[in-house]
């Protein structure tokens, strides 16, 4: 099955968390990777032993920031990440894409692509998006909006370690 957690609202990220850790604990094995982030997350910091972390980029800019050589490169890298992690699933029970609407609304990976791919596996899927396509929102088995009513960025609070990330 194929789960999506998306939306503007907070806690994407926490729930695919949440769900990785309950497949472990179940004995399951679990794959995690976080497309544009780096690797200093606390929650990584929580599942470090219990589910299989993929690295990411050490240093990562905003998309926005990067010129268009590092967005050439980081296509590239995040698109044979994506294959590489897919092509590995044989031996997994869930598989863990962290950001990867934010990745294809990027253009970092192909969302048709990304679709044949999760058609192809045989494992769990977890997606965060901020925003998800219908046709990505069709293709999965559970979809959960997260929709924001109130939150501290609004009165300009930054993000806070251990909660934010």
């Amino acid at each position: 099955m194929v789960h999506l957690y998306y939306g503007m609202g907070k806690g994407k990220t926490t729930a695919a968390v949440g769900l990785a850790m309950r497949m472990a604990g179940a004995g399951g094995r679990v794959v995690f990777f976080s497309f544009l982030k780096d690797n200093s997350s606390s929650e990584r910091l929580a599942m470090k032993g219990r589910v299989e972390l993929i690295k990411g980029r050490e240093s990562e800019k905003f998309f926005s920031q990067m010129t268009d050589a590092e967005k050439a490169e980081a296509r590239e890298y995040y698109s044979e990440k994506l294959r590489e992690i897919m092509a590995g699933c044989c031996c997994r029970d869930m598989i863990v894409l962290d950001e990867a609407g934010s990745a294809i609304d990027c253009g970092l990976i192909d969302e048709e692509e990304l679709i044949r791919l999760i058609d192809n596996v045989n494992a769990e899927v977890v997606l965060t998006a901020h925003e998800a396509s219908q046709r990505l929102i069709d293709r999965c088995d559970y979809v959960t909006e997260m929709r924001k009513v109130k939150h501290p960025y609004d009165e300009g609070a930054p993000a806070r370690r251990g909660v934010e990330f």
